[in-house]
């Protein structure tokens, strides 16, 4: 196997992770701290980048794209958020409806299953071409490095408000949130409408860095958003405590995620394999809180009974 393969391919690894890790923040905000399964997200990463690479189609300006697309994704989250609260249908199959009416919406958006933009004749914020022989400041890395951090200040400042802090109140505490006046209803449906959007927003720039939307881009993206989470909980959950760094964290996760998925197709694993390899590996990082909890109760099981016998004694 030869070394040099790989170390061309890391670029596009880290390239890849960090627009993963935009996707993989706006998991965290539902999952972390709203507690709430959306599976949402395997639709809203498509419908953000069929209507970024529409509008560049038609003729629109790249930051122009990305905003509707961020709009996009945020209406995908109203929907999921309005099944929830308005109408009593629960959270994970509130998702799974929006999912499943997102696919029809996408192939209407683009008017077909894929569609593909060059990046010779169009301005592309990122592509794949830009990960070597550019400029550092378009260099695709750098660029989406830059809206990673803009979007985490954003986060941060957002979630020291009263507003945010309320939102994180009803994801920790929904009935002591409302018992305090806090309207957990719309909390509930502003935090699916920010997660959609930063979901649709890593979308956009995914179309763009390939070069096509396509119908089923979206497929399995909450297992990479939940790898990542738990992957950036893992390595860095002791080093950052701060909410702003543990954002930083899920990003890093994403990271690390697509650098193993690259060693491994270097290592050449069967790349059908992935997707079940990414399902067992974020089943067992979950379980591991509760493999931990039983194995440290059943150790303090079996030091009573030791400890009374020397009272006894």
């Amino acid at each position: 196997m030869n070394i040099m393969s790989l170390i061309n391919a890391l670029p596009g690894a880290v390239a890849q992770g960090l627009i993963w890790g935009i996707m993989a923040i706006g998991v965290y905000l539902t999952f972390r701290i709203l507690d709430f399964a959306d599976l949402t997200v395997d639709g809203s990463l498509c419908t953000g980048g069929a209507v970024c690479i529409m509008m560049m189609l038609g003729g629109c300006n790249v930051w122009l794209a990305l905003l509707c697309a961020l709009l996009a994704g945020m209406a995908t989250g109203l929907a999921t958020g309005l099944l929830h609260t308005f109408m009593g249908i629960p959270a994970i199959l509130s998702g799974i409806l929006t999912q499943l009416g997102l696919y029809s919406i996408n192939l209407k958006i683009m008017g077909k299953a894929n569609q593909a933009i060059n990046v010779d004749k169009f301005d592309l914020l990122v592509s794949l071409r830009f990960i070597k022989g550019v400029p550092f400041f378009k260099n695709t890395i750098f660029v989406v490095a830059v809206v990673l951090i803009a979007l985490i200040l954003i986060l941060y400042w957002f979630f020291g408000t009263e507003l945010g802090c309320s939102i994180r109140a009803t994801g920790c505490n929904d009935k002591m949130a409302r018992a305090q006046g806090i309207n957990t209803d719309f909390n509930r449906v502003l935090c699916l409408m920010l997660s959609n959007g930063l979901v649709a927003f890593s979308g956009a720039l995914l179309a763009q860095y390939q070069g096509f939307s396509d119908v089923q881009m979206g497929r399995g993206a909450i297992v990479i958003g939940l790898a990542a989470v738990i992957i950036g909980e893992a390595a860095f959950g002791k080093i950052f405590h701060n909410f702003g760094f543990r954002l930083l964290g899920v990003a890093l996760g994403s990271i690390i995620y697509y650098l193993v998925l690259q060693v491994v197709i270097w290592r050449g694993i069967d790349t059908d394999l992935l997707k079940l390899l990414s399902a067992v590996v974020v089943a067992v990082f979950l379980a591991i809180p509760t493999w931990k909890r039983r194995y440290l109760q059943s150790s303090f099981r079996a030091k009573k009974p030791a400890a009374a016998g020397k009272e006894r004694a």
